[in-house]
């Protein structure tokens, strides 16, 4: 009998403000990949420009557990390429979960898509769903529900900002206070997303390391993070390495949050969006 699955991923966003490499949660845009023995290799994809051979990154992950000779795989997928919303690692996990699912191996998934992804918080979080925290290496990640009524907005800019060239961005060591403030401020945001606490989160958002020092790759983003409030969030951070742009609400406040921006950023793809509860997920068709 053929082997078939349907794989589905939610989008991330990493870092949330002051926890650089550290925190991410899952957003409600999810990547869906439909692998099938069909004794025929072959790549469909509904995203333009992304390979349509085995350096697609579903079928790279997929074949770092097995090999991909006469499997199909159908990729559709609503986030961004290299907007900061987890992309890479939505596509990572679906190939890993898709192969170890598949052939039932058991395989140990975060540490094989952190490796192949470079850093551990997108991938945790597509994983695992809800909010994450990454101690470090070598430590599992530490998974938590995100608090009721809370949800987001997403102002997405038509450019792309490469990962590597975000990273370049950053010293190789920070100011000790710049350090102390992004601890401070990280804690303040874990404790007020564990006691639902709108004031501790819209404090705990704010970011002295990375977001000020990549500033000139997406000003017009960081224009928007500073006037979050104004605009009716308790807060805003740049998703991973941007550009887009995170805005945290309470629920009743996202609708006109969302009415603010398609007027204040019309060149942005604006879009309502909650932190998911659910990581990956595979059916058996």
């Amino acid at each position: 009998m053929k082997r078939r699955r349907v794989v589905r991923v939610p989008a991330s966003s990493a870092n949330l403000g002051p926890g650089y490499d550290v925190l991410a949660a899952a957003l409600s845009l999810h990547l869906e990949l439909e692998v099938e023995e069909t004794g025929e290799f072959f790549v469909h994809s509904d995203v333009p420009g992304i390979p349509t051979d085995r350096t697609n990154l579903c079928v790279r992950a997929f074949e770092r557990l097995h090999p991909a000779d006469g499997v199909t795989f159908q990729i559709r997928s609503e986030i961004p390429l290299a907007a900061g919303l987890g992309s890479s690692a939505a596509a990572i996990v679906a190939g890993l979960a898709a192969a170890d699912h598949m052939f039932e191996l058991d395989a140990p998934l975060f540490d094989l898509a952190a490796e192949i992804e470079g850093h551990p918080d997108n991938v945790a979080a597509a994983l695992l769903g809800g909010f994450v925290i990454c101690p470090g290496p070598g430590e599992p990640p530490v998974r938590f529900d995100p608090p009721a009524g809370l949800e987001g907005a997403l102002a997405i800019p038509g450019h792309e900002v490469v990962t590597a060239e975000a990273r370049a961005a950053l010293p190789p060591e920070v100011p000790i206070g710049d350090a102390v403030h992004n601890v401070g401020h990280a804690a303040l945001l874990v404790l007020g997303l564990a006691e639902d606490d709108f004031s501790l989160i819209g404090r705990g958002l704010r970011d002295l390391v990375h977001q000020p020092r990549r500033r000139a790759l997406y000003p017009a983003s960081m224009d928007l993070v500073d006037r979050a409030e104004e605009l009716g969030a308790v807060g805003a951070t740049i998703s991973g390495a941007g550009p887009t742009v995170l805005f945290w609400c309470h629920w009743q406040q996202t609708g006109n949050l969302v009415e603010r921006l398609k007027a204040e950023a019309p060149d942005m793809g604006v879009r309502r969006v909650t932190f998911a509860p659910g990581g990956v997920d595979v059916r058996d068709l």
